[in-house]
């Protein structure tokens, strides 16, 4: 059969969207371009009128320029209407385009669905408790262990009250012993002498007479 009458040629697809509106903008710049020819003739046609005055001539400028305006409106009809049509091809674009992309999300959602529920079987809910349950167990443990540790051994039984008297009274004693009286005599003891041990007299910075160890003399009865 395919002898006889052939195969059949497989059908072509359509335009797509994007073809469509590329040939519409395509076409609508085409006549933008016209338009603009036009513009420059009318321009011309206008400043000859101004220099003519009324009468055939000028009259026959003024038809050129009446038949060019009206093609310019034509050609503008025409770039309106191929531009809302690309516009409109756009929009439908747009739709199908989200559409597909909505698609494209609810497949990939469907198998992260499908993933998870495979990777969810292999885990064990009761076994996650009963590790946390250990896990604590074994805690509780390492604090008793540590408590252990630090026992105190041989400490003598001393009663809480005796405990807070005693420190009471420290306080006292800690606030007699901020007395810092003794240190004036320290602060007015002699001071080094200038010159050498053994030297015939010595007399230190206040000029009192010391000894070669540095002690005031003690003068003779």
């Amino acid at each position: 059969m395919n002898r006889l009458f052939g195969r059949a040629k497989p059908k072509e697809p359509g335009p797509s969207l994007d073809d469509c509106i590329a040939g519409v903008d395509s076409r609508a710049d085409t006549a933008e371009k016209k338009i603009a020819r036009l513009d420059a003739e009318l321009k011309k046609f206008k400043d000859q009128m101004s220099k003519l005055r009324d009468g055939p001539a000028k009259n026959a400028v003024k038809a050129k320029a009446l038949r060019v305006l009206k093609q310019r409106k034509m050609y503008e009809q025409q770039v309106d209407n191929l531009r809302q049509q690309a516009f409109n091809m756009e929009q439908a674009n747009y739709a199908t385009q989200t559409l597909k992309d909505t698609q494209a999300t609810v497949v990939a959602m469907k198998d992260g669905v499908k993933q998870m529920q495979k990777e969810f079987k292999n885990i064990n809910i009761d076994q996650i408790e009963d590790i946390q349950d250990d896990l604590a167990d074994m805690l509780e443990q390492a604090d008793e262990v540590q408590e252990a540790m630090g026992r105190s051994y041989g400490m003598p039984e001393i009663d809480d009250d005796e405990l807070a008297a005693e420190l009471d009274a420290l306080g006292e004693d800690l606030a007699l012993d901020t007395d810092t009286s003794y240190l004036d005599d320290a602060i007015k003891a002699p001071s080094a002498p200038d010159k050498e041990p053994g030297a015939a007299s010595i007399t230190n910075k206040d000029g009192v007479l010391v000894d070669e160890f540095g002690l005031p003399q003690i003068p003779a009865s």
